[in-house]
């Protein structure tokens, strides 16, 4: 699968014509490669590194492909790598008016992987992309996307048992708490930098240069209002996620999670896991709801291992 794009030119514009937003983009590295396709009317970016078999890497609610900059290099041996900016998120476009429902984000995930020419992939999704990550593999489990998801690894991803995520995100999904993040967060940087680090089980960990990366988007007009898009419906979304988790239950999946997670707590994967039997639970103690940037190493190491087996779904 290392030659997806090779018949995909007139959809995918490489770095070449990259977004005047993103040029030079934060945590860029050797073998990284930058595109973009068009895709339902809008420019979406993504990133691609590597060859083999195809592993697509789901950031979180205001993350983007920024989020595996240290976890691209180390999967490139091993798989073709790719690392959308949702849309609406990172350097992508942010059209108005798009479904940001759960269901909506990954019917467009699923359209985004086909224009890749890709027909069967490992799908990684991390806190809100965990969650949509589950969402487009049950669509592909229903036999009607032509698509085959081998494994998921879900990294702290949301889901119906965390009762901080069931609480915070309808909160800010209101009217009242809409206005008031669009007073506070939005409009004192110093806030935003404070949510940041207590994603974080150790603040001394935070690599140098993370808050600027993850502020770098900010660039581009709208990122908060795609962010509340997506909590409006959070409580409807969790529901109908429960519903389609027993669909999962024959794709071999790894569940990996901070044992400081603040933003989805780790007691949640117990209840969870229940849907996979065929799956593995990776804890990372001291660490929070980022063990891709917090531990690096441990964490590739644990992910290699889990995607070098031979192990797949029929």
């Amino acid at each position: 699968m290392g030659k997806e794009l090779s018949a995909k030119k007139d959809s995918a514009v490489l770095a070449g014509e990259r977004d005047e937003f993103s040029a030079g983009f934060p945590g860029s590295r050797a073998g990284v490669e930058e595109c973009w396709m068009d895709l339902d009317g809008a420019r979406m970016r993504y990133l691609r590194a590597g060859s083999g078999s195809a592993l697509i890497l789901l950031h979180g609610l205001l993350g983007y492909s920024f989020s595996w900059r240290y976890t691209m290099p180390a999967l490139a041996p091993y798989a073709t790598v790719y690392a959308p900016d949702m849309m609406g998120a990172g350097f992508s476009d942010r059209p108005s008016g798009i479904d940001h429902s759960m269901r909506g984000t990954a019917q467009r995930l699923l359209r985004f992987i086909k224009g890749l020419g890709i027909t069967s992939f490992d799908l990684l999704g991390t806190s809100h992309g965990g969650a949509v990550a589950m969402m487009a593999a049950a669509e592909c489990m229903e036999g009607k996307t032509g698509l085959h998801v081998r494994r998921l690894i879900l990294v702290a991803p949301v889901n119906p048992y965390s009762a901080h995520g069931r609480r915070l995100a309808p909160f800010f999904g209101s009217n009242f708490g809409a206005a008031l993040f669009r007073l506070s967060i939005a409009r004192m940087n110093f806030l935003y930098s404070y949510w940041h680090a207590r994603m974080y089980g150790d603040r001394g960990r935070i690599p140098p240069g993370t808050l600027e990366g993850y502020v770098a988007p900010l660039a581009k007009p709208g990122l908060f209002e795609h962010a509340l898009s997506i909590v409006r419906s959070w409580t409807e979304d969790l529901r109908e996620l429960e519903t389609m988790l027993p669909k999962l239950a024959s794709v071999p999946t790894l569940l990996m999670w901070g044992g400081k997670d603040t933003a989805v707590y780790a007691s949640s994967a117990e209840r969870l896991a229940k849907y996979f039997p065929d799956s593995e639970l990776e804890v990372f103690p001291e660490v929070g709801h980022l063990p891709y940037e917090e531990c690096p190493e441990e964490f590739n190491r644990a992910l290699i291992e889990f995607l070098t087996r031979e192990k797949v779904s029929a």
